[in-house]
């Protein structure tokens, strides 16, 4: 295995690359790696060090995992781990690395939700598996309708107060619950840092419901995932549903989900993008980081090539996406 050695020219176009997450002193880059998926058992270590070395190479210091990222379970946190002890060691003060709790990771009643106990062993379980001593952003990664919101966000305090964590975000709450936990975290003296949330040109759930504007009013960042949902705003299903993809795997993509009619609106998407000289890819992650109160977008690749095309989309103006037609139709 030959030594990685960092491009020096990482930071080239920082001042264009990074954005200011709400009100705080971190700066995020436009696009963050998120391991969803492609991190775990059914991947090859060395793609996914190629993909971690390429996205660091290019400035991407923001890297997404969570306790329950594979498959199985806990997978991506343990490729990823590997690849910061034989990679990263040198530069994890570079790095801003984020994991969650929240979604099913054990067997017994304490291996998900939002209750103490599933937060603080989830939190050690990560650490040791990522060979860390702590991680610069912890999420509750869902609403928990039956824990007392005072228990959760308590022990996201306490995690942070004892150093497993230096920031705390929250993942896939509704509005109300999201504005009590700003109310109570600052009060704590540890504000949320930023806000985890689906946004894309098929899903503007949380736009509707006004997450993102609460989120720029009240100096949270907000982070999109599934940016691309899923692969479907990508030419990979622009003429049905190719082989080895997400959708023929029976995933968490559905093939009930590409429609005569969608597959109208990807390809209009794709026929205005390549009249502006970009790709229905680019496009679509361009239209996501040009929405108010945005501060970076996660994607997950399968191969350095998807990451080369993904990171064009940094530099393309959002202008070319302000006036994109939005499908009228519910997707997820």
């Amino acid at each position: 295995m030959d030594k990685y050695i960092a491009s020096p020219t990482r930071y080239a176009n920082a001042e264009s690359f990074y954005r200011r997450c709400g009100n705080s002193g971190i700066l995020l880059p436009k696009i963050s790696l998120g391991l969803w998926q492609n991190f775990g058992a059914e991947s090859s270590f060395e793609n996914c060090r190629a993909i971690t070395h390429l996205a660091f190479d290019n400035g991407i210091t923001h890297f997404d995992l969570a306790n329950n990222y594979g498959p199985p379970p806990g997978a991506a946190e343990e490729f990823f781990g590997r690849i910061i002890k034989e990679d990263f060691a040198v530069h994890r003060d570079e790095l801003f690395i984020a994991t969650k709790a929240g979604y099913d990771m054990w067997q017994g009643p304490y291996g998900s939700w939002g209750s103490r106990k599933h937060l603080m062993a989830s939190i050690n379980q990560s650490l040791a598996r990522m060979q860390l001593d702590y991680v610069d952003l912890f999420y509750i990664h869902r609403y928990d309708p039956m824990t007392p919101l005072d228990e959760t966000l308590q022990a996201l305090v306490d995690i942070v107060r004892s150093g497993k964590a230096l920031y705390i975000g929250i993942s896939r709450w509704p509005l109300e619950a999201l504005k009590y936990a700003n109310t109570f975290l600052k009060a704590q003296g540890c504000p949320p840092l930023i806000f985890q949330g689906r946004l894309n040109l098929l899903d503007r759930a949380v736009q509707e419901e006004g997450i993102p504007d609460y989120c720029a009013a009240e100096g949270l960042g907000f982070i999109s995932f599934s940016a691309l949902a899923q692969g479907l705003l990508t030419p990979r299903y622009l003429e049905g549903i190719p082989e080895n993809s997400r959708m023929a795997r029976g995933g968490s993509l559905q093939p009930d989900k590409l429609t005569p009619s969608l597959m109208s609106y990807l390809n209009t998407l794709q026929a205005t993008a390549l009249a502006c000289g970009e790709t229905l890819t680019t496009l679509s992650l361009a239209w996501v980081l040009a929405q108010r109160g945005v501060t970076s977008v996660l994607v997950g690749v399968r191969t350095p090539e998807q990451l080369k095309e993904v990171l064009r989309s940094a530099n393309t103006s959002p202008h070319l996406s302000c006036k994109l037609p939005l499908y009228p139709h519910k997707v997820f």
